[in-house]
């Protein structure tokens, strides 16, 4: 199972700047971290991946099937930044419109839909109007609704905002689960989600990326007088300012 994207340029008007260029990318297995500032690009990359816009240039494929088809859309889930509470429905009733929009069976996507609320530890708010929910609590119903449908794939744009330490650690022990089976790729302005169940991470800048590669490898390129407890963000700092680029 692999999700391409290949030679993609992005901009969001033909005469404004490219958002990105000419990436090449494959995602791995298991959690892969997705880093970088603000306007790098992270939200673009994923929106490329799942579908919901498409490159200017370039292509993105799962398998070989590109990202128009409806059984690329059927295996790709994603969770933008922004999750918006669907007036009037209960947290099961949101996640279970998602599934169905997926293309699962209305029974099918109530029963999952329960499931993926656990999986979250939001059982106790499934009957909850989404509206009525916290920031962080809505968040959880954004991983469910990633995870209601069993994807092959799940695309997170900053799922841990908003969440207090037990949640976090929550989703990531979820993750965790799902690692050998599903490919993850979940963007972050918090570098503290490395030392959680990242097995990768790729760093974008200015449209382009700089790195690509193992927890450990991206480790490596802390200073050797970084800090112990802040070596992720001594190594983010390292190549985000320069340090260090991929050849």
């Amino acid at each position: 199972m692999t999700l391409e994207l290949h030679s993609c340029t992005y901009a969001y008007r033909p005469w404004a700047p490219s958002v990105l260029r000419d990436i090449d990318y494959r995602l791995p297995r298991g959690v892969t971290i997705l880093l970088g500032p603000n306007g790098a690009g992270k939200s673009t990359l994923l929106r490329l991946a799942a579908a919901v816009t498409r490159p200017r240039k370039g292509t993105v494929t799962l398998d070989g099937t590109p990202s128009h088809r409806r059984a690329y859309r059927a295996a790709v889930a994603w969770m933008p930044q922004r999750v918006i509470p669907m007036s009037g429905l209960t947290a099961r009733e949101q996640v279970a419109y998602t599934g169905w929009l997926k293309g699962m069976g209305k029974r099918a996507a109530w029963d999952a839909a329960a499931r993926a609320l656990a999986r979250v530890d939001l059982t106790e708010k499934a009957d909850t109007k989404t509206k009525r929910l916290s920031g962080g609590q809505l968040r959880r119903v954004g991983v469910a609704s990633a995870l209601v449908h069993s994807a092959r794939v799940l695309l997170l744009d900053e799922p841990t905002a908003g969440m207090d330490p037990h949640q976090r650690r929550v989703f990531h022990d979820t993750l965790g689960a799902l690692a050998d089976d599903v490919r993850v790729l979940l963007s972050t302005h918090d570098v503290a989600d490395l030392a959680a169940e990242a097995h990768h991470v790729t760093v974008l800048r200015s449209g382009r990326i700089t790195f690509s590669g193992t927890a450990d490898g991206f480790l490596a390129h802390a200073p050797a007088d970084a800090a112990p407890g802040r070596v992720a963000e001594a190594a983010y700092t390292a190549l985000d300012t320069g340090a260090w680029r991929q050849p």
